[in-house]
């Protein structure tokens, strides 16, 4: 049965760190069982790791392609894992997968983090033989010493909230068509195997249930990213965006994203690409060259607020805050950071790695669709973008008691004066007028037409309430009224099953020719094969004339 991975990104360290792979040349069932016993203790709770046999190591990194395995060995190593198995106390089974790469047979164990903590092992396999707690410390599994073995001592019996099982909730309430978009989307080569699986067994091939047959429970993680409402299960479990029109703190609007956490995080990450974050241009009089930049790096909006999302606390009734001024965006959660990071190290140091991680599982399944950064390198990704931009270094906070952190990403210093100069353009768009479907058209192609009605072509930035109610008057007329939320969720390519799931429709040709269709005829959705119409990778996606439709029905 294949895992829930792309093994292709695993074996070369792009969806899980280097510290939690450990490549074997051949069997070795001593090394094994100790690498076994290591992940299993996952002393930091990093979500246990992988053990890949016929494939060497030199300096960490794995040399392809793999020198392989002997077909013939295959069933017999796996039957001697399952005596390594017994003989860890207590016992722990990895889940072990064969795979076919570069014409080679490998062995994958997966080893996810373990309930009963600490684990032991046997130091050899002879007869004459102790048992030690094995660790993992850098890329190897080593014997529990010292500080270490008191660690580990102490985590006996204690899972992280996002991997304990809920009993609340059953399997029913897991969703299906989720899980197999997931599977789809990570190239995982469990989607084909998850069309004809018994449900209960695919989530327990994903560690997404435990328990017996008669009473298998989610656990919490699986929940978050495959229920259709996480916050049935956890109070306030969604992201609010505060969007601050002036900076006077009455001028505002509230938006609230809900659902699988990566459908929340993606949706609130769409919203801010279309309607906050742009490009500005700065143009001098003494010179040709005018200054290109963003108000905010994208970059490192994206990876602030899927940090958030990675390591708040689900246990606290608390949602991720987003406020969005003119001048910084800043980005909320509770609590703060994992000890012994505290408020002088988040201040002070640009690389944090922390010794302890809240959200084991959490992190993985973000890693695995690339919507977060392997370990440590989350910070750095966010320092660089601010100043790859010309930005204004980012700030990061929290107080003595660790209650919360607060990001703050100022916004790049010459964007206050391009609003400044936008403004005497916007006293000009009271000259829009939008008759019908043609002047929207023009707009959206960045022709003149009518729609400007002798307008300069740069009051297109500055159009009204008015225009925009104009707008969206004809498109409900004479389109359909969801032009908008069609619009918005294809900035991010989609396929139509998945599209039509979102907007609660099913995919059945009445819906494509009443509510696709249009879109894909004025230009403001593109296919991603348009030559291949039957291609069933076919995905959709919001054209730049589109994009240009958006952000006019965005301004309010």
């Amino acid at each position: 049965m294949a895992l829930p991975i792309n093994i292709h990104d695993l074996i070369h360290g792009q969806t899980v760190e280097w510290e939690r792979l450990e490549f074997k040349h051949g069997w070795n069932p001593e090394d094994v069982i100790h690498s076994i016993c290591a992940f299993a203790n996952d002393i930091h709770n990093w979500g246990g790791g992988y053990i890949i046999v016929g494939v060497d190591e030199q300096n960490g990194q794995p040399v392809l392609p793999p020198h392989g395995l002997q077909a013939n060995q295959l069933d017999a190593i796996q039957g001697k894992i399952i005596q390594l198995a017994n003989q860890v106390q207590p016992a722990y089974y990895p889940i072990v997968q064969p795979y076919v790469i570069d014409d080679k047979h490998i062995l994958v164990l997966w080893c996810p983090a373990g309930d009963n903590r600490p684990y032991s092992a046997p130091d050899s396999l002879g007869k004459s033989t102790s048992r030690n707690y094995y660790v993992r410390i850098g890329s190897r599994s080593l014997v529990a010493k010292g500080d270490y073995l008191r660690q580990l001592h102490e985590l006996a019996a204690r899972i992280p909230f996002d991997d304990r099982v809920n009993n609340q909730a059953t399997v029913d309430d897991l969703d299906l068509g989720t899980i197999r978009s997931f599977l789809q989307e990570i190239k995982s080569d469990l989607f084909d195997e998850s069309a004809r699986m018994p449900f209960p067994d695919l989530c327990k091939t994903m560690h997404i249930v435990r328990g017996p047959v008669e009473d298998c429970r989610p656990v919490n993680v699986g929940l978050l990213f495959f229920s259709k409402q996480p916050d049935k299960f956890f109070s306030r479990c969604w992201i609010e965006l505060v969007w601050h029109q002036d900076g006077s703190g009455r001028n505002f609007k509230e938006y609230y994203f809900k659902g699988p956490l990566h459908q929340q995080l993606r949706d609130t990450l769409s919203f801010l690409k279309t309607n906050i974050i742009g490009e500005r241009v700065v143009k001098h009089p003494d010179r040709a060259e005018a200054d290109r930049f963003v108000n905010f790096p994208f970059d490192a909006v994206e990876e602030a607020l899927s940090n958030a999302v990675y390591h708040k606390s689900y246990e606290l009734g608390s949602p991720i805050e987003v406020q969005v001024w003119p001048d910084k965006i800043e980005i909320l959660s509770f609590p703060g950071p994992v000890p012994p990071v505290n408020a002088e190290i988040l201040k002070t140091q640009r690389r944090i790695v922390a010794r302890e991680y809240r959200n084991r599982r959490i992190g993985d399944f973000l890693k695995e669709l690339k919507l977060t950064e392997g370990r440590g390198t989350g910070f750095p990704t966010i320092y660089n973008a601010m100043k790859k931009n010309g930005s204004p270094a980012p700030v990061f906070d929290t107080d003595e008691q660790s209650t919360h952190v607060l990001v703050t990403l100022p916004a790049h210093p010459l964007t206050e004066l391009v609003a400044q100069s936008g403004n005497q353009v916007a006293s000009q768009a009271n000259m829009f007028s939008f008759k019908d479907i043609e002047d929207v058209m023009a707009y959206a192609n960045g022709t003149t037409n009518g729609a400007t009605n002798g307008a300069t072509n740069g009051a297109t930035n500055g159009a009204t309430n008015g225009a925009t109610n104009e707008v969206m008057a004809i498109l409900n007329e004479q389109i359909h009224e969801r032009v908008v939320e069609m619009l918005t969720l294809l900035i991010n390519k989609m396929k139509r099953a998945d599209l039509f799931a979102r907007m609660n429709l099913t995919n059945q040709t009445y819906n494509r020719e009443k509510y696709l269709d249009p879109l894909l005829e004025a230009g403001w959705v593109i296919k991603e094969f348009p030559e291949d119409r039957t291609n069933p990778n076919q995905r959709y996606q919001t054209t730049e004339a589109g994009m240009r439709l958006l952000n006019l029905l965005n301004q309010q």
